[in-house]
């Protein structure tokens, strides 16, 4: 199964001390690379930044799909819409995304 997921389940998982869910319930998750850079480009390190860095079951991914994202982003911000377009582009395959967001 293919998990996508947005910025904020790791940040609230790994605030927590709970990220290993994620890799006990699916062994791996996908990110956008626009989640990366919302964990990794920040000034002060934020719960999950160490982790998209440095475990091997979270991995990032490019969206090919640019004109869907910027579609998206009229109306969420770039980690989410990524997300969403990663999932559909990987939507072939069993997979769902990970949100908090409702």
């Amino acid at each position: 199964m293919i998990v996508v997921s947005n910025t904020s389940p790791i940040t609230n998982l790994a605030a927590v001390g709970k990220l290993l869910i994620l890799q006990q319930l699916y062994s791996s998750i996908i990110i956008p690379e626009a989640v990366f850079r919302e964990l990794t480009e920040v000034e002060h390190p934020v719960p999950g930044t160490e982790e998209v860095q440095t475990c091997d079951w979270i991995r990032t991914q490019q969206v090919a799909n640019q004109a869907l994202v910027t579609s998206l982003k009229q109306e969420l911000d770039a980690g989410e819409a990524e997300a969403i377009a990663l999932q559909c582009r990987v939507g072939k395959f069993p997979s769902f995304k990970i949100t908090t967001d409702m």
